[in-house]
């Protein structure tokens, strides 16, 4: 069995890990929504997405269009960073359904990774490259190699051409399974079958549930672990899930409400 990243280090379950730095507190994916999480929530890592501009630089956002959390319009590639740093990043948010937005006018702005990393340094990250672009993973590898960051980020994809890609050029850093590899590992669990072992990836970030089915609980979280493999569930906002995914010893639990996971998480007591 390969020895486990730096990244998971001294690590315990379970870990809590702010979605888009909680989606439903705040702006997703800014400073803003970072900083909330970290300093009320105590958050333990930020779950992030990252995009390449026009002139090369990464810069934190999940949608590859600007008009859902932004007063921007169109591709966010297509703009420089300077062009994308002038657009409202809070414009968007609502805590009422469209009837207030507390954080237009804010001045809040798409940040980049560098940013989050230098306004963070102490804190893990897991960070999904969106594009399927060949060449975007080396920016983003030599921008965690400058920053010295490598050995607190997983890095991964939904796309399993980009994930290879990411595992191929940082072979050293932990990697969280992309779709297809990450959907052939937990069939294979749940069948009974022997699943494919792939040693490049050691963290399953997963959904909770397909469907109706609740694919996450305490063997399949024993197997996991005889594996080598660290299970966080994405994305959960329901208390009495949380409390249960607790109990089980999930890895970690990724969630809009941090709030609430603290909540949660200070109620419980941990297992082990």
């Amino acid at each position: 069995m390969r020895a486990p990243p730096a990244f998971l280090r001294g690590l315990r379950p379970t870990l809590h890990i702010s979605h888009r730095g909680g989606a439903l507190l705040a702006p997703e994916n800014t400073l803003e929504a970072f900083r909330q999480s970290v300093e009320r929530f105590r958050t333990d890592m930020l779950e992030l997405d990252v995009h390449v501009t026009r002139d090369g630089e990464i810069v934190v956002a999940h949608d590859d269009t600007l008009q859902r959390c932004t007063d921007g319009i169109g591709q966010l590639a297509a703009l420089t960073l300077s062009e994308l740093k002038r657009l409202d990043a809070g414009y968007g948010f609502t805590l009422d359904e469209g009837q207030t937005f507390p954080f237009r006018g804010q001045n809040v702005r798409i940040p980049t990774l560098r940013e989050v990393l230098r306004a963070f340094p102490d804190l893990r990250l897991n960070v999904e490259l969106k594009p399927d672009v060949a060449g975007q993973e080396e920016l983003l590898a030599r921008l965690l190699e400058d920053e010295g960051a490598v050995e607190r980020v997983c890095l991964g994809s939904e796309q399993d051409a980009v994930g290879e890609r990411l595992a191929a050029r940082l072979p050293d850093a932990c990697h969280f399974y992309p779709r297809e590899a990450l959907a052939a590992l937990v069939i294979g669990m749940r069948s009974g079958e022997p699943p494919p072992d792939d040693p490049r990836y050691t963290v399953l970030d997963m959904p909770l549930y397909f469907g109706e089915v609740r694919l996450v609980d305490a063997q399949f979280l024993r197997e996991c672990a005889e594996r080598g493999k660290w299970v966080n569930v994405w994305t959960v906002d329901d208390a009495a899930e949380m409390t249960r995914l607790i109990e089980e010893g999930v890895g970690g639990i990724m969630t809009d409400r941090p709030d609430l996971l603290r909540q949660r998480m200070d109620a419980t007591t941990k297992p082990g």
